[in-house]
C-alpha cells in the first residue's frame, strides 16, 4: 500500500520519511499554497453579501508545487496531512485537502509536537479529522487582516503617503509612539540620597537613609541632604537585625515569547534570528547517520511539560546532581489567551545534553539549544536558598537600611548559569555595640524618563496585553522598521542595547489613525479580537457574527476618515529629477528620510540626504592604551564629543568620560538592562 505524507517544510521531510519506512513518501508544501484572491469588492477576495465567503487562489510561487502534489496524490492509496501543530498548520492542511481533492471527512490529519521517531510513529497510529474550528479561526484572522490592511493602507497612502497599516502592527506602533511622547513630556525631578558606610570585620556595609521618626524619608534637595548629613555624625546603634532563609524558584520552561525575550537579553539574538535557529533545532539536526529534532515545537503559549519528560528529567537530575536537587513540577498560571495545544519548548530527549551534540551544531544552534535544555531542566529543580540579613543603623531618629545575602544552596543555579548569584557579606553584627560610619556621602540624582522599548520589552508588552501571537511578533516588529515608522538602533554611541524610536512618518501615521480609528486601533479592542479568535477556535463563537460585528464598526469609521482626514502634500525638494525632469520630493524608507522622484515607480531615481558634515577628529596628544595609536577627539552622530582611537574600526577603544569613570561595572550593566 502506497502512502503520501505532506508536511510544510522540505528540511524535515527526509527525516520523517526515514522513520516511516518504504511504504511512505514524504513531500513538502513549502508553507501555504493559497491565499485570498484580490478579486471582488475592493479587491479583498471576500464576498460580503454571502456570509464573507472567501475566494482563494494558488500563490504564484506554488503553482508548480501544487501541480506536482496533484500528480502524486493520484498515484497513492492514502494521503496524510502532517503540517505544523497550530492554527496556521491546520489551515494549510485544509487548503491542501480542498485544492488536491482530498475528502476533509477522512481521519488523515497527523499532529506531532516533536520530530523524533517515537513521536512521529505514535502520531500516525492516531490520525484525526481536520479541525474545522481551528481552520475557521485562522480564516477569520486572515479576512480581518485583509480588510484592515487593504482598506487602511489605501487610505493612508492617499492621505499621508504612509505605506501600510495592520491590525496588530498599528497597535505596536502606537505603543512605540506613546512611549516617545511620555519621554518628550517628562520633566526630571531632583532628589538626593545619603549613604553611610560601616566597617565590620573585613566587610564594608553600605546603607542608605530611608526613614525619619518611623516615616519614609524624602530628600528633595541639597539643603535637606545636608540636614540629614549634619544630624548623623555621631555613633549609630543597630535598631533592627533580621536573619532569615530566602528561596528563589527557577523560572518556568520557555514559551515562544519568553524564548524571544530571554534570547535577546541573554544571548543578544534578535527575535527573528531566535525563531530561525529554533526552527532548525525543531526540524532536525543530522547527527552521524541519524537526523532528529532536538526541541519540541517552538510556537507555543503553554508552559506544560509531558509526564514522560518530567519523569525522565527528574531521574536525570537525581542521578547527576542528587536527591536534594530534584524539585516539583510547576505548570504555571494559564493565560486567558494561551493555546494549550502542545507543550512548552523543551529538549526532545533529556539524554541529549548540549555537550554531547555540540559537534553537530553551529555556534548559534548550540547557544540556543543549551539555553532551552537547561531552562527546561532547571524548571524541575529545587529552589536556590540564601541566608538573607537585613539591618537598620539608627541615629537621631534617622534609620539607615542595609542588607546582604549569602548563597546557602545553589539548587537550580547548579545548571542554569544564565542567572548570576553574588554574595554580599555583612559579617557578624553585635546589636549591643555602637558603630561609627567610616564615611557618609550625599549624592544628587534626577528621576529618569521611561526607557524606549527594546525588542524584548516590546514583545513582553504585547504578550501581557494579549495582542497578536508570539509566532508573529518578530515579523510585526520587522515590518514597523521596514515601513520606516520606527528606527531600531543603539541607545548611544557606546551602547549595545537597541531600542525602537518612532520616525516623523511613524508619529504622523499613528496620530492619523488615532484621530479617526481609535475605536479599533487600540489595546483593548485588539486584545478582544484575539479573544474572539480563540473562542472561534474552541467552537464557542460563530465566525460570521464576529466578522459582521467588526465590519459594522469599521466601515463607518472608514467612510468618515475618507471625508475628514487631512491630506498631507508631499514635501518638495525644489529640484528637478536628472532622469525625467519630474519634481524631486522627500520620502521615508527603512533607513530614514531620502530624496526621490515624484514619478515613482515609473522613475526610480533616488539619493540620500546630504548629511551634516562632522568636524575632523582632533589629536589629543595621548596614545591609545590598547594599540598605541593616537587618541583623537570626535563628534558622534548623536552630537556628543568623545575620545577614541584613531585606528577605528581596527581598534574600538573609547576613553571613559568623567561621569562614566565614576560608574562601576555593575551600574553599567544595570543601565543596559533597564532599557529592556
Amino acid at each position: 500500500m502506497k502512502n503520501l505524507v505532506i508536511v510544510e517544510s522540505p528540511s524535515k521531510s527526509k527525516t520523517i520519511e526515514k522513520y516511516l519506512g518504504n511504504d511512505f513518501e514524504v513531500v513538502s508544501s513549502k508553507g501555504h499554497i493559497r491565499d485570498l484572491a484580490t478579486r471582488g469588492k475592493d479587491g479583498l477576495g471576500v464576498d460580503f453579501e454571502n456570509e464573507f465567503e472567501p475566494t482563494y487562489k494558488i500563490s504564484k510561487d506554488k503553482k508548480d508545487v501544487v501541480k506536482e502534489l496533484k500528480a502524486k496524490v493520484k498515484k497513492v492509496d492514502n494521503v496524510y496531512l502532517a503540517t505544523d501543530p497550530d492554527r496556521e498548520g491546520e489551515a494549510i492542511s485544509w487548503h491542501l485537502a480542498d485544492e488536491l481533492g482530498i475528502d476533509t471527512d477522512l481521519t488523515n490529519r497527523v499532529v506531532f509536537n516533536e520530530i523524533t521517531k517515537d513521536a512521529v510513529l505514535s502520531a500516525f497510529e492516531k490520525p484525526r479529522k481536520i479541525d474545522m474550528d481551528l481552520v475557521k479561526s485562522q480564516e477569520t484572522r486572515r479576512i480581518l487582516d485583509r480588510i484592515i490592511g487593504f482598506k487602511l493602507s489605501k487610505l493612508l497612502q492617499s492621505k499621508i503617503k504612509s505605506k501600510s497599516a495592520g491590525r496588530v502592527q498599528s497597535v505596536a506602533l502606537k505603543l512605540i509612539v506613546d512611549r516617545e511622547k511620555e519621554i518628550d513630556a517628562f520633566i526630571p525631578e531632583e532628589y538626593w540620597s545619603v549613604l553611610a558606610f560601616f566597617e565590620n570585620q573585613e566587610y564594608l556595609i553600605e546603607t542608605s537613609a530611608e526613614r525619619y521618626k518611623g516615616k519614609k524619608l524624602e530628600i528633595k534637595n541639597a539643603e535637606a541632604a545636608q540636614v540629614v548629613y549634619d544630624a548623623v555624625q555621631g555613633e549609630f546603634t543597630i535598631t533592627k537585625l533580621e536573619k532569615k532563609e530566602r528561596k528563589k524558584d527557577s523560572k518556568l520552561p520557555f514559551i515562544t515569547s519568553t524564548l524571544q525575550q530571554e534570547a535577546s537579553t541573554r544571548l543578544g539574538f534578535a527575535a527573528k534570528k531566535t525563531m530561525r535557529v529554533a526552527q532548525k533545532l525543531y526540524e532536525g539536526i543530522q547527527m552521524g547517520s541519524e537526523a532528529e529534532g532536538l526541541i519540541t515545537y517552538m510556537r507555543t503559549d503553554s508552559t506544560r511539560l509531558s509526564d514522560s519528560f518530567v519523569s525522565d528529567a527528574k531521574a536525570y537530575i537525581l542521578k547527576t546532581h542528587g536527591k536534594e536537587y530534584v524539585g516539583k513540577y510547576r505548570e504555571g498560571k494559564k493565560n486567558d489567551n494561551a493555546q494549550d495545544a502542545h507543550e512548552a519548548i523543551r529538549p526532545t530527549s533529556i539524554d541529549r545534553t548540549p555537550e554531547s551534540v555540540k559537534q553537530y551544531l553551529t555556534p548559534d544552534e548550540y547557544k540556543l539549544y543549551r539555553f532551552i535544555y537547561y531552562r527546561a531542566v532547571a524548571s524541575l529543580m529545587s529552589a536556590a536558598k540564601y541566608d538573607a540579613v537585613s539591618v537598620v543603623f539608627s541615629q537621631n531618629n534617622y534609620d539607615f537600611n542595609g542588607s546582604g545575602s549569602t548563597l546557602k544552596f545553589d539548587g537550580y543555579l547548579k545548571v542554569y548559569d544564565y542567572e548570576k548569584s553574588t554574595d554580599k557579606m555583612l559579617g557578624e553584627l553585635d546589636e549591643a555595640k555602637t558603630y561609627k560610619a567610616r564615611n557618609i556621602e550625599q549624592n544628587q540624582h534626577f528621576t529618569q524618563p521611561p526607557s524606549r522599548y527594546t525588542e524584548a520589552r516590546l514583545i513582553k508588552e504585547l504578550e501581557e496585553l494579549g495582542i497578536g501571537r508570539p509566532s508573529t511578533y518578530s515579523m510585526i516588529l520587522d515590518t514597523i522598521v521596514y515601513r520606516a515608522y520606527a528606527t531600531f538602533g543603539a541607545v548611544s554611541e557606546t551602547s549595545r542595547t537597541k531600542v525602537f524610536k518612532p520616525t516623523e512618518q511613524g508619529v504622523l501615521t499613528n496620530d492619523s489613525l488615532q484621530s479617526h480609528f481609535s475605536e479599533v486601533i487600540n489595546v483593548h479592542y485588539t486584545a478582544e479580537m484575539e479573544s474572539e479568535l480563540d473562542q472561534i477556535a474552541d467552537g464557542d463563537m460563530n465566525n460570521i457574527e464576529a466578522l459582521q460585528r467588526f465590519v459594522d464598526k469599521f466601515y463607518p469609521l472608514l467612510a468618515e476618515a475618507d471625508e475628514k482626514m487631512e491630506k498631507v502634500e508631499v514635501e518638495k525638494v525644489g529640484e528637478v529629477c536628472p532622469l525625467d525632469g519630474g519634481e524631486l520630493v522627500y520620502r521615508f524608507g527603512r533607513y530614514g528620510k531620502f530624496i526621490a522622484c515624484a514619478n515613482f515607480p515609473e522613475c526610480r531615481y533616488n539619493r540620500a540626504l546630504e548629511q551634516e558634515s562632522r568636524p575632523e577628529p582632533e589629536k589629543t596628544g595621548e596614545q591609545c592604551p590598547e594599540c598605541g595609536s593616537d587618541l583623537v577627539k570626535r563628534k558622534s552622530r548623536y552630537g556628543t564629543w568623545f575620545v577614541g582611537c584613531s585606528s577605528f574600526p581596527k581598534c574600538r577603544y573609547i576613553q571613559p568620560n568623567e561621569n562614566s569613570k565614576k560608574k562601576t561595572k555593575k551600574k553599567e550593566a544595570e543601565d543596559e538592562t533597564s532599557a529592556s
